[in-house]
């Protein structure tokens, strides 16, 4: 079974060229995107890459985006999870949509009045952005989330190693908590990408899940990013 997986994943990573990730996949009949887990021998790709990434994408065709390929939307959301572990937000801001800028949720429910969005240029800066911002509200204790940028990536983006998710789903959301899974709703014209760990720790049995989802629309003939979606087990 394993030999058989292995040979599938070289297949498609020769077939798509999604040398992005650190792991491979393979596309389910449902359209999700399931990737083995990562060994301990996978390496992250250098800082060094990071902008040449975003920047070395093929360019867009002179021909109209395919929306229902999955091809550019999964090579899209690895060049976007690769800038966030590096915390290259120069490159992640390239990314992002130029019109709609990126909105952030942190558990799970997208709500407009108060989930907080930044442009791409504020993105572009967060290097050095000592500001507080209010991210949204704690889940069961309905306080504000009062964090720098760097804080609120750290709790509520890039928690973990994304880049190592063993789950990886197309459209398809893996898990549901207490919290409402409004995505395909807050984004009805996006797509999204969820990156999932059904646990961190095997000592907690699951009770510690959490993913992200990368949302997109369609703009300027290419994917961009509007939407940073944290989920996690909840009480």
């Amino acid at each position: 079974m394993k030999k058989t997986v292995i040979c599938t994943v070289v297949a498609l990573l020769a077939g798509f060229a999604l040398g992005i990730f650190c792991g491979s996949g393979v596309l389910s009949g449902t359209g999700g995107l399931v990737r083995a887990t990562a060994s301990a021998a996978d390496s992250p790709l250098p800082a060094t890459m990071n902008l040449a990434l975003a920047t070395g994408l093929p360019a867009p065709t002179s021909l109209p985006l395919d929306e229902t390929d999955n091809t550019r939307l999964v090579e899209r959301a690895g060049v976007v999870l690769e800038a966030l572990k590096q915390k290259d937000y120069t490159a992640l801001a390239t990314l992002i949509s130029p019109g709609k800028g990126v909105t952030f949720t942190p558990y799970s429910t997208v709500d407009p009045d108060r989930d907080h969005t930044m442009t791409a240029s504020q993105i572009a800066g967060l290097a050095s952005d000592d500001n507080v911002y209010v991210w949204g509200v704690e889940d069961g204790r309905g306080d504000p989330i009062k964090l720098t940028a760097a804080d609120y990536f750290e709790r509520y983006v890039f928690n973990t190693d994304y880049t190592q998710a063993p789950v990886i789903g197309i459209d398809n959301v893996q898990a549901c908590g207490n919290a409402l899974e409004n995505v395909a709703e807050g984004y009805p014209d996006g797509r999204f990408v969820e990156y999932y760990f059904p646990g961190l720790n095997p000592k907690m049995e699951g009770f510690d899940w959490c993913s992200l989802k990368l949302v997109f629309e369609a703009a300027e003939n290419d994917w961009y990013l509007v939407g940073l979606i944290h989920s996690e087990w909840t009480i």
